[in-house]
């Protein structure tokens, strides 16, 4: 884990440290080497980076479908996040997503890019700049983030939006984001006159 904050200092303080603490059952490694040896990968198609960032987004998306309706606080199903993306077509320019949950909106956008870029010929160009209210789930972003060899501002901490803006004086071309509308108490109640309700 050191290794890794060296080489991504954007990780420093984020990684899991204390595996020695976990209480496994017998065999739970085995399994999970058995879930990864079935996906499926194209070394000729995949570098080995695109090969971590592959399997984490497989286990985000795995861990997002036990979860439930409560998953939609960190991870937007792939399909819905693939649309997105193709609508915005997001090449060059700024990209902000004010509720960045584990990043996949931000993965996708590089992807996007990535591909476009070799069809017409051009680099495209695309800073990252988002902000998460929940603390575990900024971790996760750093980490796809950090898995799919991109960078990202995320501001200072965790915190909502509404209420501690870190990017207040951003203009980004892109707006990227799927509120976890299936959160009911966002602070609504603390927000009844912002002057932001106008626009």
């Amino acid at each position: 884990m050191a290794a890794l904050e060296a080489e991504n200092p954007s990780l420093k303080g984020v990684l899991y440290r204390d595996f020695g603490r976990l209480e496994l059952e017998e065999g739970k490694l085995g399994d999970l080497m058995g879930i990864i040896a079935k996906i499926d990968f194209d070394p000729a198609q995949h570098g080995s980076r695109d090969i971590f960032g592959e399997v984490y987004e497989y286990f985000l998306g795995q861990f997002a479908r036990q979860e439930g309706a409560r998953a939609g606080e960190f991870y937007t199903p792939k399909s819905v996040v693939n649309l997105l993306v193709e609508i915005l077509a997001p090449f060059r320019g700024t990209i902000y997503d004010p509720a960045c949950g584990s990043g996949g909106m931000f993965v996708q956008s590089a992807k996007f890019k990535d591909a476009h870029a070799k069809q017409v010929g051009k680099k495209g160009d695309l800073p990252i700049y988002g902000q998460e209210l929940m603390a575990d789930t900024r971790r996760l972003c750093k980490m796809n983030l950090a898995v799919h060899g991109l960078e990202g501002d995320l501001g200072n901490t965790y915190g909502s939006t509404f209420t501690n803006d870190q990017h207040h004086t951003l203009r980004a071309d892109y707006i990227l984001a799927n509120p976890p509308f299936n959160i009911s108490d966002w602070g609504a109640d603390k927000l009844q006159k912002d002057p932001r309700w106008q626009y």
